[in-house]
């Protein structure tokens, strides 16, 4: 007998990468379009973990005083320059993971931080922010560059979001970063109880550690 309580199988169709062009666009245009797709991770020898991307955040270059860019080009910012489609993966507070998508033009450092997922299949931790999420992936800096479009670790079709199910909000965690800081450009699927916070909570922005 079927387990009423078990996720359906997930169908071949939504797991097909989305290609390099879906991330060489505005990147708020790809946040927003982010919602509904699949993160998808498979290492060597191990079972797929699956999540539907249910709360992101876009972070807009070097003129985004709460991007990791607003500093320029250096070591650790590298990834957002390169080419879009790729992981931009860092550590933050010393102990969490963080997880973007690059996006725009090469030499435009833009990301999309993923912030929370819905667990399709194989997570067994929470998944409701991004640290927790990196962690229950098993994601760190190894997979840092990594080809979202054809590596292991990819973002796949999924079924992305209506737009009147999208909530947007000031991002979380960046108050130090002034105007910015008041930008709403968190967006999260108001169906999904899986978002880090509620959009009440979200509009409290606070904390003092960069995102991306």
């Amino acid at each position: 007998m079927t387990d009423p309580a078990a996720p359906a199988a997930v169908n071949s169709s939504v797991l097909e990468p989305l290609p390099r062009a879906f991330y060489v666009r505005d990147t708020v245009e790809v946040a927003r379009d982010l919602l509904g797709r699949y993160l998808a991770f498979q290492p060597p020898g191990q079972s797929p973990m699956i999540g539907r991307l249910v709360e992101v955040e876009a972070y807009l270059g070097e003129r985004d005083l709460a991007s990791h860019a607003s500093h320029g080009h250096t070591r650790r910012t590298a990834p957002m320059y390169e080419e879009a489609g790729h992981a931009y993966i860092y550590l933050v507070y010393g102990m969490y993971w963080c997880l973007n998508a690059v996006t725009g033009a090469v030499g435009s450092p833009c990301a999309v931080l993923i912030r929370a997922v819905e667990p399709v299949e194989g997570l067994i931790q929470a998944t409701d922010g991004p640290g927790k999420l990196c962690r229950a992936y098993g994601l760190d800096g190894r997979w840092n560059r990594a080809d979202l479009t054809s590596s292991e670790l990819r973002i796949t079709a999924g079924c992305p979001v209506e737009a009147t199910a999208i909530g947007t909000s000031p991002r979380i965690g960046v108050a130090y970063a002034g105007a910015w800081a008041r930008e709403p450009l968190r967006f999260f699927d108001r169906t999904s109880r899986h978002v880090s916070r509620t959009q009440r909570s979200a509009l409290r922005v606070n904390g003092s550690d960069r995102s991306s």
